[in-house]
């Protein structure tokens, strides 16, 4: 059964989108449960990370990357992994082992401070020949000073050097980087960012509900949003369309009048 049509909600650009993104979090789902996850909602989803180191560790990852690919959903991996890489010298092993695996996107990230500016430009312009590069600004570390023009600075030098998208850092938490200790939004950060970043350039990483809403009601249904757990894809959908009392705009209807009308 097809679903309903007859309510009138925002627009949302179908698949491959290139707006209105949702990046899903995977942290090693079986072959079974992302199945399930795909025959439910694949049109939904458009990015799947495997987590951290996960994906080197999975020995199930290979059938499950096809499984994503074949729904036509980017798989990524997370950039840990990378970084890791990297301060062993084995970059150059990890990009041949991921085309091999058919993984058709890699996070480059800095969130353990292991990178400097020059090195991760080099990253991302040599990764982006193969793979589609998503580059995470932003450390992981509460305690590290939130400057929004040096993550301006670095937005604009990773999309320079061929970024396809740059990521916000939230973490799983969702308690750093784009959010204070307590969960909640820097807006200012946020409007720093947009000032000068196109809206859909950027995945804001909004695990939790409270946070996916606040980019919503300011920014529309057509956020990229990222970090999203997998049976949080359809919740997340009904806050882009207005489906959730989160994002909800109703308009009073004056039943009397509507009654008594010929």
């Amino acid at each position: 059964m097809q679903p309903p049509t007859f309510l009138d909600l925002p627009g949302r650009q179908v698949k491959p989108r290139t707006r209105g993104v949702t990046h899903v979090l995977d942290k090693g789902l079986g072959l079974a449960a992302a199945q399930g996850l795909l025959d439910h909602v694949a049109h939904l989803v458009d990015i799947v990370k495997i987590g951290w180191g996960i994906g080197y560790v999975d020995p199930g990852l290979a059938p499950k990357v096809a499984a994503y690919r074949a729904a036509d959903i980017h798989v990524c991996l997370g950039g840990t992994l990378l970084e890791v890489c990297e301060s062993q010298g084995k970059v150059a092993e990890l990009r041949e082992w991921a085309l091999e695996a058919g993984i058709s996107a890699i996070e480059v990230s800095d969130g353990l401070c292991a990178l400097d500016r020059h090195r991760k430009s080099e990253l991302v312009a040599e990764l982006s020949r193969d793979f589609v590069v998503l580059a995470e600004v932003g450390s992981k570390d509460a305690a590290t000073p939130v400057v929004g023009a040096e993550w301006l600075a670095d937005m604009q030098a990773d999309l320079d050097a061929g970024a396809t998208w740059v990521i916000a850092e939230g973490r799983e938490s969702g308690t750093v980087g784009i959010y204070d200790g307590d969960g909640g939004v820097r807006d200012a950060l946020v409007e720093t960012l947009l000032a000068k970043i196109p809206l859909d350039r950027i995945v804001f990483e909004a695990p939790h509900k409270a946070q996916q809403a606040w980019f919503v009601r300011h920014f529309g249904a057509e956020v990229n949003l990222g970090n999203i757990a997998p049976d949080e894809v359809l919740p997340l959908e009904t806050l882009r369309l207005g489906l959730r009392a989160d994002t909800a705009v109703v308009h009073r209807r004056d039943v009397a009048s509507a009654v008594s009308a010929p």
